[in-house]
């Protein structure tokens, strides 16, 4: 037999230990506040929803839970952030739809999309908006196809950069409408909302969320809903489908996911609160007022599956736009 030496104890003590102590992690956590991450503009489709959701998971945390936002380059910034941060739950990161869009459209990012960080849930669902601004002699779906098939090339849409849902939703409309229109990328939807209530630029496709206060009161027009249902916040705005782009259908989603490395019980403690949050009646009125919707899977395997389909189908939506970047 073998004698047991104090080195074979000690390795024993220190594996035990870790043991003993990964349940613990979630039981104590979170000792100070929580930052999460939004790769968009404060304001935006994001951000709105994103502050919505935190407040109440401060709520469940007892803790502050801290937004930062790190716009620009498609969400990619904002990606590099969060996958080099510790992976100890107190970092983490919104994860959407122009995640994958810039997977797809980068050459070569610093980090891996989909094995760089860790699943946790989706949280909402929702169509952006084709809007105008007033000036734009075009108060239909219809009548904007007629007015850039009249100017091609003359008429520019705005997002909220290269590679965001905003630019793809725009790059597909076009494509499927048979007409040309230039894309103009901004640093963030908030500035795209600043220059489209000026009227320097006339066209884009922003969440709902951002644009009801101007769509309300008529500094913007709204030409139809980009999912495949009308928007219980604008009922009386037709899709895009509907009002004369037959197939045509986009919706944007966001989600949480933390460091890649993230200890399972924390990832599971983050899953069940962030349930909890999601399916109480005042957060969905709260997301509903805003254009968004609660959405959510029952595992964090089920949303890195839905998350991989993803991946899939906006590596194909950028394919079929002919959109890239160098």
């Amino acid at each position: 037999m073998k004698s047991i030496t104090c080195k074979h104890v000690l390795t024993a003590v220190i594996t035990l230990s870790a043991v003993a102590s990964a349940p613990l992690a979630a039981q104590s956590f979170p000792a100070k506040p929580v930052r999460l991450i939004i790769p968009f503009s404060a304001g935006g489709a994001a951000d709105v929803p994103g502050r919505i959701i935190t407040q109440r998971l401060a709520d469940q945390f007892k803790q502050q839970v801290l937004v930062d936002n790190r716009p620009g380059a498609g969400s990619t910034i904002g990606a590099d952030v969060a996958a080099k941060s510790p992976p100890d739950g107190y970092t983490l990161f919104m994860i959407s739809n122009t995640h994958f869009v810039s997977a797809a459209l980068y050459k070569k990012l610093p980090y891996d999309s989909l094995n760089d960080f860790t699943p946790i849930t989706q949280v909402t669902s929702a169509p952006n908006v084709l809007v105008v601004h007033p000036s734009l002699p075009a108060k239909s779906v219809k009548e904007l196809i007629a007015l850039a098939k009249a100017r091609p090339g003359q008429i520019d849409y705005a997002s909220s950069g290269n590679g965001s849902t905003q630019h793809l939703t725009g790059a597909l409309f076009a494509n499927m409408a048979g007409i040309k229109i230039n894309h103009i990328p901004y640093r963030g939807s908030g500035p795209v909302t600043t220059d489209l209530l000026g009227g320097q630029v006339m066209l884009a496709f922003p969440g709902i969320a951002g644009m009801l206060p101007h769509i309300k009161t008529g500094r913007l027009r709204a030409l139809g809903v980009t999912g495949g249902k009308r928007s219980p916040e604008l009922p009386e705005v037709p899709t895009v489908a509907e009002a004369g782009v037959k197939g045509y259908e986009m919706v944007a989603w966001f989600g949480i996911s933390g460091p890649k490395g993230l200890q399972r019980d924390l990832q599971m403690r983050l899953h069940g609160d962030l349930l909890r949050v999601l399916k109480s009646p005042e957060m969905a009125k709260s997301l509903q007022a805003v254009g968004q919707e609660p959405a959510w899977q029952d595992t964090p395997e089920k949303f890195f599956d839905f998350i991989k389909v993803e991946a899939d189908k906006w590596a194909k939506v950028v394919r079929a736009s002919g959109a890239e970047i160098n």
